[in-house]
């Protein structure tokens, strides 16, 4: 900024002593109409207005990461870096970069179509990236370094997983399978089918015996990884009558909840596959679902939906314990840590933070010029890192609330 102004012509010196021209040195004199002259400041205000296209006034992040040329879909946080983050979008592109460190970030070798979907190993020593183009493509996630190449999946990678200790990954396509590799070994090991529409979301359970997946067919499968044989399969009355969107599973690898186009949330017995709950709120598609951290005092979920609401739900009861409005839909949601608050992101392009024992909104974060479509807690829980559809990640600040995360 500083150059600009002193190269600039109307930024004269108060001082009229200091003359640079004599009279001896014009050329040639016009008259010119004061109305058409600029103001000594326009080229200045224009260049605030412009920032203000790209930057929010009101911006709250503490960090902005703009090397992406597409919208961003994808989203990770590193276990083992509390700086270390992961994105990936619609330019084709992943990149890793470091929170607070403007001077490091690694673009990974591209895929072929925009990346879906991002995940870093339990031991936050490898990254996956899933993308459009059915790959799977894993990194060494302290180099950037591209370890291998997993194909198999005839269309595009929804979602990929890893599982909670070992190097086995699993990735949901829109060819209605579901595919295992084995990333240290770079091999193939198992493909799922019983699904007849794309597989649109899935997991490990969390003690690594069981798989569950969501489909637009509007069924959850648990799966045996080991011998591909579907378990359970949920699907018809009482379960969702459209295709779901997104699942989670309980610390203790017993309950599976999920979200579906319908605007429905149910909750399924892993071990029975019985639907042992149907949470019934939200008006429009629910987008994003979660349990509560184990060490909740109350067993919690929280939801959220195109509907505009956040709905943490007490699942003693079945019943919602606080309804939170936002301006415009809920895209996603994280619990923060263990402790007792957790985050949204909007499609007006805020993040809040809510209490989700009292039900209000401790803050809500500026930045995002259109709507987020990922929010990850870094490992720490001192930062909270979103992307948008405005081609940006952004990274907030969670520090003033820190006292309260314990």
């Amino acid at each position: 900024m500083s150059n600009r102004d002193m190269n600039n012509p109307a930024m004269e010196e108060e001082d009229e002593g200091d003359v640079f021209l004599g009279e001896s040195d014009v050329l040639h004199e016009i008259d010119v109409d004061g109305e058409d002259l600029p103001d000594a400041y326009d080229e200045d205000d224009n260049d605030n207005d412009n920032d203000d296209e790209v930057f929010d006034e009101n911006d709250d992040s503490v960090h902005t990461f703009t090397g992406h040329k597409g919208e961003l879909y994808a989203l990770a946080c590193s276990p083992l870096d509390p700086t270390l983050v992961a994105t990936g979008g619609g330019d084709d592109k992943a990149f890793l970069w470091k929170i607070g460190n403007g001077d490091w970030a690694a673009e990974l070798p591209a895929h072929k179509d925009s990346v879906s979907s991002l995940a870093f190993s339990y031991d936050g020593q490898l990254l996956a990236s899933g993308a459009l183009d059915g790959v799977v493509q894993i990194f060494d996630a302290s180099s950037g370094t591209l370890k291998c190449v997993l194909d198999g999946p005839g269309s595009g990678i929804e979602w990929v997983k890893w599982h909670p200790r070992g190097h086995i990954v699993l990735a949901g396509s829109e060819d209605c399978s579901m595919w295992m590799w084995n990333a240290d070994k770079e091999a193939y090991l198992n493909m799922f089918s019983g699904h007849n529409q794309s597989v649109t979301c899935g997991d490990f359970t969390p003690d690594g015996k069981l798989i569950c997946t969501g489909s637009d067919d509007a069924s959850l499968i648990v799966w045996n990884p080991k011998t591909c044989e579907s378990i359970h399969v949920v699907k018809g009355h009482p379960f969702h009558t459209e295709g779901l969107i997104c699942l989670d599973i309980n610390s203790n690898s017993s309950l599976a909840i999920s979200g579906s186009k319908d605007g429905s949330v149910h909750i399924v017995n892993i071990v029975t596959g019985k639907v042992v709950s149907s949470l019934s709120s939200h008006t429009e598609s629910v987008e994003c679902v979660k349990f509560s951290p184990s060490s909740a005092t109350i067993p919690m979920a929280a939801t959220g939906g195109m509907d505009k609401k956040l709905v943490i739900w007490d699942l003693q009861h079945s019943t919602p314990r606080f309804i939170c409005e936002h301006a415009e839909g809920v895209t996603c949601v994280s619990w923060i840590g263990t402790s007792k608050y957790l985050a949204t992101g909007c499609a007006d392009g805020t993040v809040s933070v809510w209490d989700s024992l009292l039900g209000n909104c401790v803050h809500t974060f500026h930045g995002h010029q259109d709507a987020v479509q990922s929010i990850s807690v870094s490992a720490n829980t001192e930062f909270i890192v979103s992307v948008s559809v405005d081609h940006t990640a952004r990274v907030y600040d969670t520090s003033e609330f820190q006292n309260k995360m314990e």
